[in-house]
């Protein structure tokens, strides 16, 4: 059987764990090469560990993508081991919480330029490439159910996540002349080592045990649980190949039912 991804080269970002992570495993598993950026300065060892089997298929690149000069870094870094770039993963994120009349400049700062600036200056570059190279490629962006809908807590995740969903629109219609393809995947609640800190916010301004907004959410998913990262890696490979050649400008929920649209 062939390999869905076989020869193409897949930039990931936000992928040193978690969902990003569970993504790449998946695309060296149907023959990609994969570039893999993360903020840290070097790889964990359980990146490490789960990427071992996979040799020199893989390199990790440390990268802020809050920065255009480090966006440009890590594109030279991709393209100068693995040639040109025919997916785009478009993942790294950061979440903070806070009741309305509190939250403060900091917090947005923070986000908007990591969850929205950083996601959509990674994507210009990437497919002004792609353009320039005559490359038929495919964007997938990390949005989140949170970007369906206001959340009283989390005006400000809430709102980035509803900008990529809306980026994600425009760029479709903007690549569509090039056979570019570009969508975005919506995860509902999905148990990565940000749940921590996720639900340690929702204790504090909750008044609710550790743990006890994270059982909450998952019984609350119509399938009755949380998601793990793997649920998220078999919509991004599908989104990836050729399988989803008639498919831009969507955004797909992958949320156990959590959002019906």
């Amino acid at each position: 059987m062939s390999k869905k991804l076989q020869g193409k080269h897949a930039l990931l970002t936000g992928a040193g764990g978690g969902i990003g992570l569970a993504v790449a495993l998946a695309y060296l598993r149907e023959g990609a090469h994969c570039t893999v950026a993360d903020i840290g300065p070097q790889p964990s060892e359980a990146f490490l560990a789960a990427t071992a089997e996979f040799g020199d298929a893989v390199q990790y690149v440390s990268a802020d993508v809050t920065r255009l000069d480090s966006i440009d870094a890590l594109i030279a870094s991709a393209e100068a081991r693995f040639g040109g770039i025919d997916v785009l993963f478009n993942n790294a994120a950061v979440f903070d919480m806070a009741p309305l009349l509190e939250s403060d400049e900091a917090s947005y700062d923070k986000l908007f330029a990591v969850n929205v600036k950083g996601l959509f200056f990674v994507m210009q570059k990437v497919l002004a490439r792609m353009v320039r190279h005559g490359r038929k490629g495919s964007v997938i962006n990390m949005s989140s159910q949170a970007g369906r809908r206001g959340e009283a807590l989390v005006s400000h995740y809430c709102a980035t996540k509803a900008a990529v969903i809306s980026y994600t629109q425009s760029a479709a219609l903007a690549m569509a002349p090039h056979r570019i393809r570009v969508n975005a995947i919506a995860p509902g609640v999905i148990d990565t080592p940000m749940w921590a800190h996720v639900d340690a916010l929702f204790a504090k301004y909750e008044s609710l045990p550790i743990g006890e907004k994270k059982k909450r959410v998952g019984l609350a998913v119509p399938l009755g649980y949380m998601g793990a990262p793997s649920d998220i890696a078999g919509p991004a490979v599908f989104l990836a190949s050729d399988d989803a050649a008639y498919v831009t400008a969507q955004t797909l929920n992958v949320d156990g039912g959590s959002v019906m649209s």
